[in-house]
């Protein structure tokens, strides 16, 4: 709608009227723009001075505490301006932890533990909330309680669980009663767990946890498989390693890296992709050696490895497979080699033998002169307390330099029928 102005007097009357509009607005701005900048100076006369203009402001009256606290050292004024902040805003989860900080400065037991819940109450599922509240039950010993706050960050917040649980683990080193009661049901907070526990040489309690994880459905990346898996293999416990890996295939789509009864070896052709972990090959760095799938060149499947030598001091090609067996078992052993002229004294070898005591139960001839695919047979019994062996290509002797390309493929252990 348009007001008809006809007159200069109507005229004068609205650009006057328009004029106190416009003063009043510039002058609530720049109140404003001047209290919030009062309120963000780390000085007590500019956060009192701003606190007058704006007497509703619990922000400024919780810098106010803030500034009585940790500046002048002086809780007891603290806690005057930390009240009055909550009772302008008593849904801030900070001022009331304020408050309960300046509490806790003095001694005063009930009262931050009044101010504590109350922050709590607040905002209850915050993980930084959580924390410090865990942070400050832990201060008054009030184990429980932290545990409890401890579960909301493990919950929520992924970047502090690998330490929430360490809290958790010093406050109670009991892994049934922290997956019963604090560790929630997520495969984040069992993953921080499993690597507290696997830090803590704690064998039996990983187990507890990694079998937690399977159950739930979450998804989780593969490297804690093979993470999991190698600690085990590390600490001879074999039997729980395979059900791991057991365990994990289907979940990643990996049952064709399981062992079969037809061939314990797998991946034995080269023919799925090297996974290097579990029971798949797995390879090292070593100095003048490189390893190499070739389609271009195979025996069976649809590509071999190839592995150049040129180097000194080479002892082994940096391949190699964890096969588990039975103690005091019969194997059969095939593989088929071919070389490009090796050159050098001493040649690769197919080995077999014991993970942990390195008993060698099958060593095959050297892997040269052969322009050709050729197999190479064998058998060997395992030892009595054998239940992992590792076959891999080693060079013997040790020591003088060696060059030139060696092919394998192929690869079968089985069972010798009684």
């Amino acid at each position: 709608m348009k007001i008809p102005l006809q007159s200069p007097a109507h005229k004068r009357l609205a650009v006057a009227i328009a004029t106190v509009f416009a003063v009043g607005y510039f002058g609530f701005t720049a109140r404003d723009l001047v209290t919030t900048w009062l309120g963000n100076r780390v000085e007590r006369r500019s956060l009192e001075l701003a606190a007058r203009l704006d007497p509703g402001n619990a922000d400024f009256r919780n810098h106010l505490g803030r500034y009585y606290e940790l500046v002048s050292r002086d809780p007891q004024s603290a806690i005057g301006y930390y009240k009055a902040a909550v009772q302008l805003n008593p849904h801030s989860a900070r001022y009331w932890f304020d408050l309960a900080s300046a509490y806790q400065v003095l001694g005063d037991t009930a009262n931050q533990t009044m101010a504590l819940e109350r922050a709590i109450q607040a905002d209850a599922m915050t993980p930084d909330v959580a924390w410090e509240a865990a942070n400050l039950y832990l201060v008054q010993g009030e184990t429980e309680k932290a545990l409890r706050e401890f579960r909301v960050v493990l919950a929520n917040d992924i970047s502090l669980a690998g330490t929430a649980i360490q809290f958790c683990w010093r406050i109670n080193p009991d892994v049934d009663a922290l997956l019963r009661d604090v560790v929630p049901h997520s495969a984040d907070a069992y993953i921080a767990f499993l690597a507290l526990l696997q830090s803590k040489q704690e064998t039996a309690g990983t187990i507890k946890v990694w079998n937690a994880l399977m159950a739930t459905s979450q998804p989780f990346e593969l490297r804690y498989v093979f993470e999991h898996f190698h600690y085990l293999i590390m600490h001879k416990e074999v039997d729980e390693a395979v059900q791991v890996w057991q365990q994990a295939a289907p979940r990643f789509k990996l049952s064709s890296y399981l062992p079969s009864p037809s061939n314990l070896v797998v991946n034995g052709a080269f023919s799925l992709d090297v996974l290097n972990g579990g029971l798949d090959w797995q390879y090292g760095k070593q100095d003048g050696v490189a390893l190499t799938l070739d389609p271009s060149d195979f025996h069976a499947g649809r590509r071999s490895l190839m592995i150049t030598f040129d180097g000194p001091g080479i002892n082994d090609a940096g391949i190699y497979q964890l096969i588990p067996v039975q103690p005091g078992t019969r194997y059969e052993f095939s593989a088929y080699y071919k070389n490009g002229e090796l050159e050098g004294a001493g040649g690769p070898h197919f080995t077999v033998q014991d993970m942990y005591n390195l008993t060698v139960y099958y060593d095959s001839d050297e892997l040269k002169e052969a322009g050709f695919w050729k197999s190479v047979e064998g058998e060997f019994t395992t030892g009595p307390d054998c239940k992992l062996v590792v076959l891999h290509v080693r060079r013997l002797p040790e020591g003088s330099p060696i060059r030139g390309k060696l092919w394998i493929d192929d690869f079968h252990i089985t069972r010798k029928p009684s």
